[in-house]
């Protein structure tokens, strides 16, 4: 609903600029006035505004609790080890999407950080076939319903859902990159016990040899011993091969390849941590907001001040009122189910918390199991050890055969790689708990 009024002709071709600059005197007194901010009239942060968590300084920089939370964060892992040195060298390697898209929602921010100015473009208008009518057009919004401001915060909320989403990439990275490196380890032990078992299944096979040339032992003994040995290469072959598959993983995303170092290091943990999930959640919450009163202040009427500057010289100025959409019997409709947004934001947000803090109490649930089974299994482990040794002895006083020395053989080496493989379990459980909560990567290199 234009109300323009054109202006004295005097204020023509030769004089323009005088009502342009009293248009910006009007517009600029009405968003300073306090008793127009009282109104809602100029809503949102200008310049010299103290900023809010998630609002912008005034060179339109984000300001928020949430990425300031995100830098003060810090490894769970500890000291200078191998888990280290895979994480150094795959937050070097990485060149995610999660960078560029932090960067363009903050360009996207410093943009929308300038939206309470006045905008001023070119306007063409086609007034009859053949005849174009050209003007400069400045607005400048008096009153928009916290239109203004809801951008803003949506564009600032953007931003802090970008930077979780990075902090997430990058501590999924570190996670790949250890689990491979957990992989290669487990699989580098258990092939030590695979090759010390090959070995000791060689010898048996020797002497099986030379006892069936002998005519002590039969063929059949001889054959079962050599399939024992045969099974006990593959399965060597096979954790060389699932090394060097580990490792070549690694490598791909890293930035140096070659050894880190061997055995596991210390996880630490910290359970007052929010997880990032929850921090994203906060940030969609956020955004959902921002875009419910942005809808809500398009459905209502909003005043603006516009100076017209048309190519005769002539200066129009005046006020407009009007909405984004003709106004319904459906408004109150509508208002109320934008209204609902916050309280679908906390519902999320407290969703959100509860599926991450099951995950985590199911993984420590899951390490205090492994634990007592690797506590337990040691015990068996030494006994099984300790019988072998026995079933050596016996035999050389011939009191077993060589079978039952093989199967005692094959039972210790089956136990030995189970439970090596519980510590690496712990350790890979351990991490998973960390990726949760965001504690891979220290929050000052993001």
């Amino acid at each position: 609903m234009p109300l323009l009024a054109k202006h004295h002709p005097g204020w023509g071709p030769r004089h323009p600029l005088p009502a342009a600059i009293a248009a910006l005197t009007l517009l600029s007194g009405c968003i300073g006035d306090p008793q127009a901010a009282r109104l809602g009239i100029g809503q949102g942060l200008g310049p010299n505004d103290t900023p809010q968590p998630g609002s912008f300084t005034e060179q339109g920089v984000v300001t928020s609790g949430l990425i300031d939370s995100l830098r003060s964060r810090r490894s769970v892992i500890e000291g200078n080890g191998p888990f280290t040195a895979v994480a150094d060298s795959v937050i070097a390697a990485s060149a995610g999407t999660a960078v560029a898209e932090l960067r363009i929602a903050r360009l996207r921010a410093e943009a929308r950080s300038k939206n309470w100015l006045p905008s001023i473009g070119p306007a063409v208008n086609l007034a009859s076939l053949g005849s174009v009518l050209a003007s400069m057009v400045l607005e400048q919004t008096i009153f928009d319903n916290g239109r203004n401001k809801a951008e803003r915060d949506f564009a600032a909320a953007d931003v802090e859902v970008a930077a979780v989403v990075l902090a997430q990439d990058m501590n999924d990275r570190v996670y790949e990159g250890l689990s491979y490196y957990i992989e290669s380890e487990l699989a580098r032990e258990q092939s030590a016990v695979a090759g010390a078992a090959v070995d000791r299944l060689r010898e048996y096979d020797r002497v099986v040899g030379v006892r069936t040339a002998g005519g002590l032992s039969d063929r059949s003994e001889a054959q079962i011993i050599r399939q024992k040995l045969t099974e006990m290469q593959s399965t060597f072959a096979s954790d060389q091969a699932a090394v060097n598959a580990a490792l070549a993983s690694l490598n791909a995303i890293s930035a140096t390849s070659g050894t880190v170092g061997r055995g596991l290091q210390a996880v630490g943990s910290d359970a007052g941590t929010e997880p990032l999930s929850v921090l994203i959640a906060r940030g969609d919450g956020a955004r959902t907001i921002a875009a419910a009163k942005i809808a809500r202040a398009g459905l209502l009427p909003g005043v603006s001040a516009r100076a017209t500057l048309d190519d005769s010289g002539d200066v129009a100025s005046g006020l407009t009122l009007g909405t984004d959409s003709l106004i319904g019997l459906g408004l109150g409709a509508d208002l109320a189910a934008l209204g609902a947004a916050e309280d679908l934001s906390d519902r999320r947000i407290a969703e959100a918390s509860m599926d991450a803090r099951r995950d985590i109490v199911t993984l420590e649930q899951q390490i205090e199991a492994l634990q007592i089974r690797e506590r337990d299994g040691a015990q068996v482990l030494s006994q099984t050890k300790i019988n072998l040794d026995l079933f050596a002895e016996q035999y050389q006083v011939g009191r077993r055969t060589l079978l039952e020395l093989v199967s005692q053989d094959e039972s210790y080496a089956r136990l030995a790689r189970e439970h090596g493989a519980l510590k690496y379990e712990i350790a890979l459980r351990q991490l998973q708990i960390a990726r949760v909560r965001g504690q891979l990567v220290d929050g000052a290199r993001l």
